[in-house]
């Protein structure tokens, strides 16, 4: 069976992984985190798709209780790597988003850096990702992701935008064709996995709008839904979403 574009991507790519540049902002991003949930480290967080385990790593640093879930073997074991060397005890499972085993057991999620959400090949399995994770959080929980801006790709040329983004030795994304009636962008990723391996990837992600994730989210039950400008590094209630921004920092409570 073929494995599908995120799959064969992240099989064996932990270690260039924590080297690509959208993976710098960590400290400020769990600073926000922090901040949203009023510093209180009794409350357990879910991390959806947590890659390598830098948010997970570094909330567990500041004392909270945090459970990492990724679809990739190679993200997780450089996850668990990386909290040994930090004397870390945190509990990374491997799990498909699309289908979570847990049950109104966690005050936060988070869902940083796509997170699985919107790589998926059709938007029923990205909506799955959002159901199984409102399942797996308790009344009154709070749900904080990034994702995708679709109004940025109908104001700028995201392949412009790839280019200025890009840093030597890092995945390289080309060839981008966003398709207006799925809102879905078309592209190339090109890469060398952790042996060196070159590899070339054709992608598709699912860009949205600020009113379709407030009606995916109001469908799930969520009553407070706030979205805003994604900035690397700098979350903040301030960001006004603009077309500029590549993604939207979504916060959503039940």
């Amino acid at each position: 069976m073929n494995k599908q574009w995120y799959e064969a991507h992240f099989e064996n790519y932990g270690k260039k992984y924590d080297r690509e540049s959208y993976t710098q902002g960590t400290v400020g991003e769990c600073d926000f985190i922090e901040r949203e949930i009023n510093f209180d480290k009794s409350l357990k967080i879910l991390d959806v798709g947590c890659g390598t385990g830098r948010h997970a790593i570094e909330l567990s640093k500041r004392g909270y209780s945090v459970t990492g879930i990724d679809l990739s073997e190679s993200q997780l074991k450089r996850a668990k790597e990386k909290a040994a060397e930090n004397n870390l005890t945190i509990d990374f499972q491997r799990q498909d988003a699309r289908s979570l085993p847990f049950n109104n057991e966690f005050d936060v999620a988070i869902m940083l850096c796509g997170g699985g959400f919107s790589l998926m090949e059709t938007d029923e399995m990205n909506f799955e990702i959002l159901k199984n994770v409102t399942k797996s959080l308790k009344p009154q929980a709070k749900f904080i992701f990034t994702t995708s801006n679709g109004l940025f790709p109908l104001n700028n040329n995201v392949d412009e935008f790839y280019a200025s983004a890009a840093v030597e030795g890092n995945a390289i994304c080309k060839n981008s064709t966003f398709d207006l009636m799925t809102f879905r962008d078309h592209n190339i990723v090109e890469f060398e996995d952790d042996d060196g391996n070159k590899k070339t990837l054709e992608c598709n992600e699912k860009y949205y709008v600020p009113c379709e994730i407030t009606w995916l989210l109001k469908s799930l039950g969520y009553k407070i839904i706030d979205i805003f400008g994604a900035r690397l590094g700098e979350f903040s209630r301030e960001h006004k979403l603009t077309t500029k921004d590549f993604e939207m920092l979504v916060i959503a409570e039940n």
